[in-house]
């Protein structure tokens, strides 16, 4: 198997082992143009559920009840959750993808 194919994997992957650091040390450190895309991708892909937590947890602030902050904060919960599931499913797809490749 190509090593290039193995590294570009394991950056979609590393959503269970590494977190952002694999994805930002392969894009710049591997000189490949094709992993150095994937890198990017990856990080992209690790960063969707952080940058939904600023969108939902901001708005909690601004709402002047207890009981409406604690609803937004179960919907906040829920959608998090939905959203990390399809990021890490969309990860591990991506991941196989490649190998497959």
């Amino acid at each position: 198997m190509e090593t290039n194919k193995i590294i570009s994997s394991l950056c979609y992957f590393s959503i269970f082992f590494a977190g952002f650091l694999l994805p930002i040390a392969v894009y710049f450190i591997v000189q490949d143009q094709e992993v150095r895309e994937h890198a990017k991708k990856a990080f992209i892909s690790h960063l969707i559920p952080f940058i939904t937590i600023i969108f939902f947890v901001l708005p909690m602030f601004v709402m002047g009840s207890m009981e409406a902050a604690v609803g937004g904060m179960l919907i906040f919960f829920a959608l998090f959750s939905l959203i990390s599931f399809i990021v890490v499913i969309w990860n591990v797809v991506k991941g196989i993808q490649v190998l497959a490749k």
